[in-house]
């Protein structure tokens, strides 16, 4: 195709795409409807994951909790059954990628395929870099990012084939920012729960790209590619979160 012609196709796609953009701030957005969709979950035994369990549950959605915790993905699963929902639990070691491709392949063969996949299990490690084990960070990465490789790796077909699908990634904007004690994994503002998973769940609903929490974080995401890095490093250390003490590894799969 003619450079020039590529070139104009994009200034109209990028205005088009402008326009449309400030037209959806005045048009109520629609919202897709999750009743009857499977949906897996993993780290579903607390925290984030549990909380988006019963939104789905709320909506009348299927469920397949996966976590490490035997006991707290079955308080999740009874907690979403008393509001109706029906339930699989599993108990998953999100770091083995054998038993994530062993519980997909059973889900798959006695439930069905997943239509909505929420990839939430995760693990952090508070130190110093120098003083971060070599396993800890091992384990971040294993969880963290590896897991989401073999679970979309395991469901994304079928998505694929039925033309039908939604994939979720929770993860911490804070990667993007260097914290002291936490430079294996990074840290930002500490979230309530109730406010990631009302994001969270309205990111789905309304299909959008990618959800920031608190939403003025995508601000600060921009500021680190538009602001010198020297005021970058005085801005960081007005803004680095202060700890007392080294508190260890926190798992949150």
């Amino acid at each position: 195709m003619n450079p020039f012609l590529d070139l104009l196709l994009f200034l109209a796609t990028l205005l088009y795409s402008y326009l449309e953009a400030f037209v959806k701030l005045f048009v109520p957005v629609k919202r897709k409807s999750v009743s009857g969709e499977l949906v897996l979950i993993t780290g579903a035994g607390h925290g984030v994951g549990r909380a988006t369990a019963v939104e789905f549950a709320r909506r009348q959605s299927r469920l397949v909790l996966w976590d490490i915790n035997k006991h707290g993905v079955e308080d999740t699963a009874a907690e979403c059954e008393r509001l109706g929902a029906t339930v699989q639990a599993f108990v998953v070691d999100c770091s083995k990628r054998e038993e994530i491709y062993s519980a997909a392949e059973k889900v798959k063969k006695e439930i069905g395929d997943v239509s909505i996949l929420v990839n939430n299990a995760g693990v952090i490690t508070t130190a110093d870099l120098l003083s971060t084990q070599d396993h800890q960070i091992e384990r971040m990465f294993e969880v963290n990012i590896l897991a989401h490789m073999w679970t979309t790796r395991a469901f994304l077909p079928a998505m694929m084939n039925n033309n039908h699908g939604h994939i979720v990634t929770v993860a911490s904007a804070a990667g993007h920012f260097v914290t002291s004690f936490m430079v294996a994994y990074w840290l930002g503002k500490i979230l309530e729960i109730e406010e990631v998973v009302e994001a969270l769940m309205e990111g789905i609903l309304t299909n959008q790209k990618m959800v920031f929490v608190p939403s003025h974080l995508s601000i600060a995401l921009l500021s680190e590619m538009l602001f010198p890095e020297r005021a970058l490093v005085v801005l960081k250390k007005l803004t680095n979160a202060k700890f007392d003490a080294v508190i260890g590894q926190r798992s949150t799969q």
